[in-house]
């Protein structure tokens, strides 16, 4: 790790506020495994998560639900559901046009991490980041094999520092 890099990871926060949000038409706070894995991985590390909501796959209604987030405490939006190709996946419609700044190297990295383990369906994936109103804003796959790689290797181990360069 550069001395760059470790320098912004010890200025940054230790305790992060996060939002989970879960995109979805079938999933219900009872069964939606892989928001409920976010929420278990984030409060392990010592995190906090401050909103968690279910909204359908529907653009209107998720840049609606969206201003919540952003209202919100929350440091970071991470988001499950509706990244892959089917016509109901429309994460990527909702979100991707409204962010300030892209993160490319989230997507890049998940799928290289994912094709070690899936093989070459990891190109249906469409997991991608970036930074809207200073928040942070990650969105990953539906099933919790790919949240857990997300969150596990990309996600938790970052956090903190994605947070310090979004808010500076």
């Amino acid at each position: 790790m550069s001395e760059t890099v470790a320098q912004h990871k010890k200025e940054a926060q230790q305790e992060v506020r996060v939002g989970v949000l879960t995109i979805s038409d079938t999933r219900t706070l009872e069964n939606d495994l892989g928001g409920k894995l976010i929420v278990d991985l984030v409060e392990a590390q010592g995190h906090q998560v401050v909103i968690r909501k279910i909204i359908r796959d529907d653009v209107p209604l998720l840049r609606i639900g969206l201003e919540e987030f952003l209202d919100s405490s929350a440091d970071a939006i991470l988001m499950t559901g509706g990244t892959g190709i089917g016509r109901r996946d429309v994460t990527i419609e909702a979100f991707q046009p409204l962010l300030e700044v892209e993160i490319p190297g989230f997507g890049e990295v998940f799928r290289m991490l994912s094709y070690q383990e899936i093989g070459s369906a990891t190109m249906l994936s469409r997991a991608f980041a970036g930074v809207i109103q200073r928040k942070v804003v990650i969105a990953m796959p539906g099933s919790p094999a790919g949240v857990r790689l997300a969150m596990e290797r990309l996600v938790l181990p970052e956090i903190a520092h994605l947070i310090y360069h979004a808010q500076k």
